[in-house]
């Protein structure tokens, strides 16, 4: 799992991003036994200082039950998306409001 995204310099706010990644580096694997997440390519971002993406590529399926629990493991509140990426993959985005916790 990478740092917190280049050009956060607030040490609280890098410290919550890096709290998030790590949360999802170690309870991902208890919320998604089939590996549909876990060990795919993601890319963590913030978006202009006020909101924190996550984006989950080549995920081959995910149900309802498995998003929820990743918002869980993220611990914050959060929005979810499912998409096509290809014919057979989606992409899984997860946004974090920023706002003053």
């Amino acid at each position: 799992m990478a740092d917190a995204p280049h050009g956060v310099t607030d040490p609280e706010l890098r410290e919550r991003l890096n709290r998030i990644q790590q949360q999802l580096s170690t309870g991902l694997e208890r919320v998604d036994p089939h590996h549909k997440l876990a060990g795919r390519p993601a890319t963590y971002r913030v978006i202009a200082g006020r909101t924190f993406e996550i984006v989950f590529r080549d995920v081959t399926g995910i149900t309802e039950a498995e998003v929820l629990g990743l918002k869980r493991v993220i611990g914050e509140d959060c929005y979810c998306s499912v998409e096509p990426q290809t014919a057979e993959t989606l992409t899984v985005r997860v946004v974090v409001p920023l706002k003053a916790q």
